[in-house]
């Protein structure tokens, strides 16, 4: 089993960015090879062997390392997208998005191939105005590895409680590939191919530092053909002429399109292959998720948009007097309002989305079913993290992309997702039916004056356990009904390989916000579910439990809004295919970005140049 130390990460990480690795010091261990690499962040890695910076190479083993002398358009595309990163480098200094990091040590396993044997997840937003540095390499007289401030703090400062809060963290090189020395003195590059990345053209480089300086960015970018925008890139840390390349960890980072010819950093996906392992299974990976670039405001009418729903009634604007209990509705409602925009403020929750509808739609159905009066609709938003829970704020239901993530099993008909979706929902109308609802001090508009970073801490919504038993009992009450009793054999076989798992999942399955799916004597809430249910089976390729994270919905890192991904279902060879509960590589589908379209403008030239000048407002050229 492989164990954490925080203080041996502080140590022996801090160490490594202090200066180059010394011949005489020790290899650094599993745990401090992680953190050191994702403090210095998405750099990627090529499997060359350190020794390719040795001085006594051949002069043509030279020429093969560096390819052919560029095209000059070759040439001058290389030059533009060393302008376009000093851009980007310029463009992040102004920025403080939320960055997530979650990472999953892995075992081998006779069924599964491998299975998580631990976790680790880390959330803050990161100011990275005080991470990008000026200076981080000198060129005098000889290179050496710069100044990183307080490089570890997210990494050690998170562990010990996970909140939301501002961190001078040492992320400079996985936003970016060289924030100091990205340029024609530094580096030699290679025309490799052409290739696109879903629709976006782009030329392949391989890039290897013309010194061997540790930190410069050693392995392969792809550059957008049209701005000269690097929007993918992995490879790793360059050793030393005497260090070891399996030193360091590996990377591939893509960026998303936000605005007219501005990529920004948005993933980053780390694994490690266990060299001892006949097997070739996984020592660990992680991934880095990075959005809200655009903190603003929730747009309120988009809140209110019209829901159909089977039975409901909506009298949320009839006109006359509020009696003592509408208003005590009104002033739980008003607290509700406050924490979901101080929710949306600080970046945790998305904006609303088509997809949300959809969910606020079954939400208000389980009501119907049960002929279960409203006064107004249950609303549904995503909260943003990985963590598998779910809470009611008010008539609002909040449940994170990772649960939604790993309960998207797709079959033909769509049962089995929904079945997942309305069990979970189930539990949080049942929390809103039995008057469960949050603090009503948040009416007051002064409770939710305070910074966005503090949000965790100042705002703990999940419910207690009397009432979370309370309503696990009356959840189950809900999906009895005739219209919903088919669907709950599914939820139970979730629940099925979650428990199968559970030892290894303590990251993913503690809430960061609401309520956890896991009681705390290690149990589920529903566990009443799984008798429902089939008897787990991974080695029947016809049975999908649960899907991997990140497996069905995506963020857009600007304006926080959740999109269905809409990818093409792959058939499963073997149990190892299923991958329930895990981290799976970054996919790259890329796409050019396209200006909001205003749905009351007319289809016109002019139109469209209005909506392009209401475009984010930071759109560096070069």
């Amino acid at each position: 089993m492989i164990k954490v130390e925080q203080q041996t990460i502080t140590v022996r990480a801090t160490s490594a960015v202090a200066a180059p690795a010394k011949e005489s010091q020790k290899p650094m261990n599993l745990p401090s090879k992680l953190f050191t690499s994702m403090a210095f962040s998405f750099l990627a890695a090529s499997t060359l062997h350190a020794s390719v910076f040795s001085h006594k190479k051949k002069k043509h083993e030279m020429d093969y390392l560096y390819g052919r002398k560029l095209t000059p358009a070759q040439d001058a595309l290389v030059n533009k997208a060393i302008a376009r990163e000093a851009v980007i480098v310029k463009t992040l200094r102004a920025r403080s998005p939320i960055v997530e990091t979650y990472i999953q040590n892995m075992r081998p396993d006779p069924v599964m191939g491998q299975t998580v044997e631990s976790d680790q997840h880390f959330l803050a937003r990161v100011d990275f105005g005080k991470v990008i540095g000026e200076e981080g390499f000198s060129n005098g007289g000889h290179e050496k590895a710069g100044r990183f401030h307080h490089s570890l703090a997210y990494l050690t400062g998170v562990s010990k409680e996970l909140h939301l809060r501002y961190n001078e963290a040492g992320f400079v090189r996985m936003i970016v590939i060289d924030s100091t020395g990205f340029d024609r003195n530094h580096y030699h590059f290679t025309f490799l191919r052409n290739e696109f990345l879903g629709t976006v053209p782009t030329e392949v480089f391989d890039v290897i530092p013309v010194r061997k300086v540790p930190g410069r960015f050693f392995g392969r970018i792809w550059v957008e053909r049209d701005g000269g925008n690097i929007v993918r890139y992995d490879g790793d840390l360059a050793g030393g002429e005497k260090d070891n390349i399996n030193e360091y960890f590996h990377f591939n980072s893509v960026r998303t399109e936000v605005a007219d010819n501005l990529w920004l950093p948005t993933a980053s996906y780390i694994e490690e292959t266990d060299p001892r392992s006949p097997e070739h299974s996984l020592k660990f990976k992680a991934i880095n998720q990075i959005w809200g670039y655009s903190l603003s405001v929730p747009n309120t009418d988009q809140d209110q948009a019209d829901i159909e729903v089977e039975g409901a009634t909506d009298e949320s604007q009839q006109n006359g007097n509020l009696s003592p209990l509408g208003a005590q509705r009104a002033w739980i409602e008003q607290a509700e309002d406050n924490v979901i925009e101080r929710l949306f403020s600080a970046g945790l929750i998305d904006a609303p989305s088509d997809f949300d509808k959809v969910l606020a739609e079954l939400a208000n159905n389980i009501l119907a079913y049960n002929q279960i009066p409203i006064d107004r609709p249950i609303r549904v938003r995503t909260l943003l993290t990985e963590p598998l829970e779910s809470v009611a704020v008010g008539n609002t239901i909040l449940i994170s992309k990772g649960l939604i993530d790993t309960t998207a099993v797709i079959t033909s008909d769509g049962a089995q997702q929904m079945g997942n979706l309305n069990a979970i929902l189930a539990f949080q109308v049942a929390q809103i039916v039995l008057g469960h609802h949050i603090d009503t001090k948040y009416a007051f508009s002064d409770r939710l004056l305070f910074p966005p970073e503090s949000a965790f801490q100042r705002l703990p919504l999940g419910h207690t356990d009397a009432d979370d038993t309370a309503a696990a009992k009356k959840c189950l009450e809900l999906l009895s009904v005739k219209d919903l009793a088919d669907g709950q054999q599914y939820f139970g076989l979730y629940l099925q390989q979650l428990q199968a798992r559970e030892k290894g999942l303590h990251a993913l399955t503690t809430p960061q916000l609401g309520d956890s799916l896991v009681k705390p004597d290690g149990t589920f809430w529903l566990q009443a579910l799984m008798s429902k249910s089939p008897k787990l089976n991974n080695t029947d390729l016809k049975q999908v439990a649960a899907e991997p994270l990140n497996a069905f919905l995506r963020n857009d890192p600007w304006t926080d809004q959740v999109i269905k991904l809409d990818a093409a279902q792959e058939p499963l060879l073997s149990a190892r295919d299923k991958m329930p509960f895990e981290l799976t590589p970054v996919s790259v589908n890329l796409s050019y970005w396209k200006p909001p379209v205003d749905p009351n403008a007319p289809a016109t030239p002019a139109a469209a140049g209005a909506a392009a000048t209401n475009a984010p407002a930071t759109q560096p050229h070069p």
